[in-house]
């Protein structure tokens, strides 16, 4: 055949044709080679045939027998139709019945012999005798094709409307027999022998078709040594791209910070609190990056309430001190405001201009940063769009890593000459999956809380359980204390029954008359939402009504209770940053969470985690497995290429070993040129994304 197959496309496979073509594009496979690697999400045992008589109910069941009957029943009281298939092996017998599809009885005449595949029912009117609905059915005859859904192994594909299951096995049959002689083997021999990995060609058969006998439950968990073979491929694309902009970042020029320290020690000497060993750790390491010749790329990863912030503002003000600017983003309005509003009096204390620059901010004083004058920009987006311009521009945060990927670091960096850069999450993650998902930068970690925290209580209620939650609150309002009630939404709308945040904080007045009720959200104007927040950290609010805006950033030592209402809409990382504004104080703290039925099986979970640990990291690794690595990391606009076939939490292992191997091979040939297919190969996976060898 001699085809590039990243380059045939898919409409040239036997049984495809234009308009298959494009119900597969929409699966984002144009290519055979897109083909190949889109692996079957799960697989069924349809090697053991039974003799009819020795069926079991319930279970996923093959049988071969010869057509009795193929016949189209109407339906009593309704227009639809069934058809019905009836099958015998000399042991007994069996139905396959299929719901509106009459034109199937075409298929069938009666003496031919047929494999049916699929989960035993009992006649639901005489209660015994075995049935099939919509089962996998196989003609048996003479052609090689013949058993490829039924009697073996059998890959089960997603697929898309207008494209069933089978046909699209069919097809993928059809694309291995033609394909497969020609699939290249880019990867280097000497890393598939010390990793004992097998061939690509019988990786891809045997990951689509396995071979008989192959053990079901590794296979349906994507660990079978083929499977294994593929995923490691990817992490390792994955991985070298990484490492050739880790190397290319180590030997550019950057700007060597050295400072005295002055402005970070008047800092210190103004906070109410000492720092943790933990964060003067971490301080000393993004000292040390600022200090050297070239660009810091730094990861702090901290959980909620760990003093990220803190660390943060020293490494703007050393920068200041040497007579740089510096920039914190963020990837929300929100965000940005909360940082403006709990860094700007500080700055400005100690003599220094901060300004705020989001997308909804007209007046925007674009001069004064491009003269110099303002030391700190805290902002969106907005900061790496046209027309803005740094004199001098030596360090940019980001914050909320996961929203942001390799792409937008780039960007901020051309306004630039090479800043430093510290990126920091509020999302632990389990040090494996930084390493793959941040694996250009170095990684340090805020493994501490400040001194006196005591965890938070969480605890689960339903809304048959109000009474006690409002209870609840009025009894921390005697002793004092102020109190969080958080909402999924602002306003109530026809379509919403959920609880609003104006309607709780009216309903919050009419049940509490003697405290002192507010309320906080997302449309109102920065100056006001910084009032309000003001006035609750004075003690002058006892209860406040709030949309998710107290995510992040607001420090209240006297609250100690939250209520989040509606608790089943949030997601994990959500209620977990929202509980992180409780428990900043001496007291005890309580988060109460409010749920209505329905709730579904990943709400269930989610509220279960919520009560069982207050450790950021474990919760970080629960929502990975619940939500899947995809959505945790917004990776589909983080400019990161994606993983169709490799799952960052399964192959953890697999990833540590990808990454070794990558780096010591850029180490050693930072160009690839000793492979130039496996050289293409890369940029192909990264095409789009980002530039990874200087061409020219």
């Amino acid at each position: 055949m001699g085809k590039n197959l990243s380059e045939f496309p898919i409409q040239y496979i036997k049984g495809v044709g234009p308009r298959r073509a494009k119900l597969l594009n929409n699966l984002g496979i144009k290519t055979a080679d897109d083909a190949l690697y889109c692996l079957p999400y799960r697989y069924e045992d349809r090697e053991n045939i039974k003799k009819i008589s020795n069926l079991s109910y319930g279970q996923l069941e093959t049988v071969t027998g010869k057509v009795i009957a193929a016949e189209v029943i109407k339906l009593p009281r309704s227009n639809l139709k069934l058809f019905e298939l009836t099958v015998s092996d000399g042991s007994g017998l069996v139905k396959g019945k299929w719901f509106n599809q009459p034109f199937m009885k075409k298929n069938f005449e009666a003496g031919q012999e047929v494999i049916l595949s699929g989960v035993v029912k009992r006649n639901p009117y005489w209660g015994i005798g075995f049935e099939f609905d919509n089962p996998e059915y196989e003609l048996v005859t003479d052609d090689k094709d013949a058993f490829i859904h039924t009697s073996r192994i059998v890959p089960v594909y997603r697929t898309t409307t207008g494209l069933s299951v089978r046909q699209f096995r069919t097809i993928m049959f059809n694309l291995i027999d033609i394909c497969i002689k020609e699939v290249p083997d880019i990867m280097p021999k000497e890393i598939l022998e010390r990793n004992n990995l097998p061939e690509l060609k019988e990786s891809i058969l045997n990951s689509h078709f396995p071979e008989a006998g192959t053990d079901m439950d590794t296979l349906n968990r994507g660990i079978s040594i083929y499977q294994k073979r593929l995923s490691f491929d990817e992490l390792f694309m994955f991985e070298l791209g990484l490492s050739v902009l880790k190397k290319g970042k180590d030997i550019e020029k950057g700007i060597e910070f050295n400072s005295e320290g002055v402005l970070v020690n008047r800092l210190l000497n103004k906070l109410p609190f000492r720092l943790t060993a933990a964060q003067q750790r971490v301080f000393e390491e993004i000292l040390h990056d600022m200090r050297q010749p070239h660009p810091m790329n730094r990861l702090l990863e901290g959980d909620v309430g760990c003093g990220k912030t803190v660390i943060a503002i020293m490494a703007m003000l050393t920068a200041i001190e040497c007579g740089y600017q510096s920039a914190l983003m963020a990837p929300t309005e929100i965000l940005a405001e909360q940082h403006y509003i709990n860094i700007h009096k500080i700055i400005e204390d100690m003599g220094l201009n901060v300004c705020l620059l989001t997308g909804s901010i007209k007046k925007r004083p674009l001069e004064d940063i491009a003269s110099g004058k303002i030391n700190i920009v805290i902002g969106t987006h907005a900061l790496i769009q046209e027309g803005v311009e740094f004199r001098n521009l030596g360090l940019v945060i980001i914050d909320e890593q996961h929203r942001f990927g390799v792409m937008q670091r780039a960007l901020l960096r051309k306004k630039a000459l090479n800043p430093d850069v510290l990126v920091m999450t509020a999302t632990p993650i389990p040090r494996t999956l930084s390493m793959t998902l941040y694996g250009d930068l170095n990684y340090s970690v805020i493994d501490e809380l400040p001194p006196g925290r005591r965890p938070v209580i969480t605890r689960l209620f339903s809304d048959k359980q109000k009474d006690y939650i409002y209870k609840a609150i009025a009894n921390e309002a005697q002793k004092g204390r102020q109190v969080y009630v958080v909402y999924p939404v602002i306003e109530e709308t026809v379509k919403s029954n959920l609880k609003s945040a104006i309607i709780g904080k009216e309903a919050l007045e009419k049940m509490f008359p003697d405290l002192r009720v507010s309320l906080i959200h997302g449309k109102m104007k920065p100056l006001e939402k910084e009032s309000v927040m003001a006035a609750f950290k004075k003690g002058e609010i006892d209860i406040l009504a709030s949309t998710t805006v107290i995510e992040v950033g607001v420090d209240v030592p006297n609250a100690a209770m939250m209520l989040i209402v509606h608790a089943e809409r949030f997601g994990l990382a959500q209620l977990h940053q929202l509980r992180g504004r409780v428990g900043r104080g001496a007291e005890q703290s309580y988060c109460f969470l409010l749920a209505y039925e329905p709730r579904g099986e990943d709400a269930r979970q989610r509220l279960d985690i919520m009560v069982r640990t207050n450790d950021g990291f474990r919760i970080a690794e629960e929502d990975l497995i619940i939500r899947g690595p995809g959505e945790f990391f917004g990776t589909r606009q983080a400019g990161m290429p994606d993983l169709k076939i490799a799952n960052i939490i399964r192959d953890a292992r697999l990833i540590e070993v990808a990454r070794k191997e990558a780096f010591a091979l850029i180490d050693n040939d930072p160009e690839l040129n000793r492979f130039p297919a496996l050289k293409k190969s890369v940029e192909g996976f990264w095409r789009g994304k980002i530039e990874l060898f200087k061409t020219g």
